[in-house]
């Protein structure tokens, strides 16, 4: 294959793809109903939760199962000062119930929408690094790495469902009737939501190209094939390890503070050990290691659920456990590992026609391209001679 095939073939799987992929979203709100358009926000949220963990699973090696806890820590923060921008100078309802007569201390910052967004981000980060460190320090990997992250989050749910007169409990926060002094219902509301929603998908999409593109998403490679390679070169995968992870609980932060803009409510359902391996689903079936995958993975994933929940009420976890199953069985490598292979095959075939008519031209005696292009029309009728 010519150098310059292969670039411009590079060219176009990096951004090709992600345009073709930008452009129906871009113009979704022309043709979707407000219900459809609100639908398809919530699953861009779901995207960027799979984005995070493409990052930490499929170029990092280290498979989470407690992305469902960053996402809910950062759904609750942003959904406390909903909540008490919904309430005004009232104490929450749920608290009320609950036979509380003061707001809690750890809830008055909450009052403010800076400390809120700064909450989003920095709570799940701040827990991720600092269990990261802790289990990475030990050279801990593998299932093992997995089995912890899952029980955290275990552990999260069922502490969240415990403190019901603080959060809610089984039903969570709900009624989140207004965003920054706008109604959460309105239509104009929720067009803007999901631009603000797909600029944070596009913006962290960015953000992890590039970070995969240079030396520290190549150390990330490194580490996750031969990880005591990467340490006898002098790097430390402790530090790398931790800070890929709690980059990752960030970006499952955000998308869970979108989601509960988008939705209005959020759960111990939303955090629990069934929803992070759904999330695990999403980049299976999009690809590992394609970021793009992952994206097109979720909305997919999220897509058919919707659509089999509604056509079949009664069967549809049974019909989606074995679409799943089927797509994994016959696409392993993903959809996006798929097309790749198949381009990079239409590829091959492509340079290989190509070197047969230049090697035909060759032994013609023609070197311009225009008749190494004649000599190649003409090259089947000299065979059949």
């Amino acid at each position: 294959m010519a150098p310059r095939d292969s670039t411009l073939r590079t060219l176009v799987w990096t951004w090709g793809a992600p345009l073709a992929l930008a452009l129906p979203l871009l113009a979704a709100p022309l043709v979707l109903s407000d219900f459809r358009l609100n639908l398809l926000g919530k699953f861009l949220t779901f995207a960027i939760v799979a984005l995070g963990l493409d990052l930490i699973w499929g170029y990092g090696g280290m498979l989470s199962l407690g992305q469902g806890l960053f996402f809910g820590l950062g759904g609750y923060a942003m959904a406390m000062y909903l909540k008490l921008e919904t309430s005004g100078a009232k104490l929450p309802d749920f608290m009320s119930w609950s036979g509380l007569t003061a707001l809690p201390l750890f809830w008055e910052p909450f009052r403010s929408p800076v400390v809120a967004l700064c909450a989003v981000v920095i709570v799940p980060m701040a827990i991720a690094a600092a269990v990261g460190y802790l289990v990475f320090r030990s050279r801990v990997q593998g299932v093992y790495f997995s089995l912890i992250t899952q029980g955290l989050t275990l552990i999260a749910s069922i502490l969240f469902i415990g403190q019901q007169a603080i959060t809610g409990g089984t039903n969570g926060i709900t009624n989140l009737k207004t965003i920054f002094g706008f109604p959460r219902g309105s239509a104009s509301t929720q067009t803007v939501l999901y631009f603000v929603t797909l600029f944070c998908l596009g913006a962290l999409y960015l953000l992890c190209r590039r970070l995969t593109q240079s030396r520290f998403g190549r150390l990330l490679v490194a580490m996750r094939d031969d990880e005591n390679r990467v340490r006898f070169l002098g790097y430390n995968p402790v530090t790398l390890k931790t800070l890929v992870f709690a980059l990752s609980a960030g970006m499952a932060g955000v998308a869970g503070a979108l989601f509960v803009c988008q939705v209005g409510l959020i759960s111990p359902s939303s955090m629990g050990v069934m929803p992070s391996v759904e999330m695990v689903t999403w980049v299976a079936v999009g690809g590992r290691g394609t970021l793009i995958g992952a994206i097109l993975g979720a909305i997919l994933v999220s897509l058919g659920k919707s659509a089999l929940s509604e056509s079949y009420p009664e069967v549809w976890q049974l019909a989606f456990g074995a679409l799943f199953a089927a797509s994994v069985m016959l696409l392993p490598t993903g959809v996006a590992g798929f097309v790749r292979r198949h381009a990079a095959r239409l590829g091959r075939r492509d340079a290989r026609g190509e070197a047969g008519a230049r090697g035909d031209a060759a032994a013609a005696g023609v070197e311009s391209d225009d008749e190494v292009e004649a000599a190649r029309a003409e090259a089947p009728a000299t065979t059949g001679r």
